[in-house]
């Protein structure tokens, strides 16, 4: 099948719908210009001081890490936290928000992603389902008590080359221990889960008010498989977005692309369906 007809069957797919379901990977951050970690090959090309030392992503994020060596730790998160905070959400942000928006119950996202996009993109937080935690929230290592808070008042100097944070470590305002990302790491029995489970609260309470939900998943490998695992358990038509990865097991649409590609696509076709966004 063509691109242009793969395009308006998802098209078609969006005008049956009442809501849209956005569930998204790392994927989707591509196009932002953000790295996608696929082995530790593309994870060492970003983190050269990290591959010389041969240390895995795995080993880097996770808890054990900023025991052992917080500066090292944090001069990884840190590097992200400023990255992600002066990186721009590409348009396919903004086509999504424009297609929720012409629906009647609207949109809502579930991600993997920890990197705060979709806010920045001007989708409501109330309206995001964070799987894996934010980078923009913090989390004391003792789990004294301290509530998880925002990171907006801590900005991070890091030595890029060295990958080590230069200026001083974050801590606790009531029991004066390390603070962490709360994002749920690799072999992290210490993530505190509270506010994702609000707003997985949220996201069902949104579910139950939905009759024909259409789902479109953007960039959701198979390494780590919680986003594509959510968008099939929800019986719903589901349109894959994936360059690499994007066969389905049931109803939908395969899109092997890029995630902005795709979804210029689909903007396309449901122009010419007369379905104004």
């Amino acid at each position: 099948m063509s691109a242009a007809a793969l395009f308006a069957e998802v098209a078609s797919l969006v005008a049956e719908a009442d809501g849209l379901i956005i569930s998204a990977g790392a994927g989707m951050g591509v196009d932002s210009g953000l790295p996608d970690f696929r082995g530790n090959t593309g994870f060492w090309r970003a983190y050269p001081a990290l591959a010389e030392a041969r240390i895995a992503f795995e080993e880097i994020a996770s808890p054990d890490a900023f025991r052992r060596h917080p500066r090292q730790a944090w001069g990884f998160y840190g590097h992200r936290l400023n990255l992600y905070r002066r990186t721009v959400p590409h348009q396919g942000f903004a086509i999504l928000q424009r297609i929720g928006a012409r629906l009647p119950r609207g949109a809502f996202v579930f991600t993997s992603n920890v990197d705060g996009q979709f806010q920045q993109a001007g989708f409501p937080e109330e309206a995001i389902c964070e799987v894996h935690g934010s980078l923009h929230h913090l989390q004391c290592m003792n789990a004294c008590g301290q509530p998880i808070h925002s990171a907006e008042a801590y900005v991070p100097e890091v030595d890029e080359r060295a990958c080590l944070l230069t200026s001083p470590l974050p801590r606790c305002t009531r029991c004066g221990a390390l603070l962490r990302p709360n994002v749920l790491m690799f072999g992290d029995g210490e993530w505190l889960s509270q506010r994702t489970a609000a707003q997985r609260r949220r996201l069902e309470a949104w579910l139950a008010g939905v009759q024909r939900p259409v789902v479109i998943e953007i960039g959701a490998g198979s390494h780590v498989p919680t986003v594509r695992w959510f968008s099939e358990t929800l019986g719903e038509p589901l349109v894959r977005i994936n360059p690499t990865e994007a066969e389905i097991p049931g109803r939908g649409v395969s899109l092997p692309m890029e995630g902005l590609a795709a979804l210029n696509g689909i903007l396309s076709a449901l122009a010419q369906r007369g379905f104004a966004v």
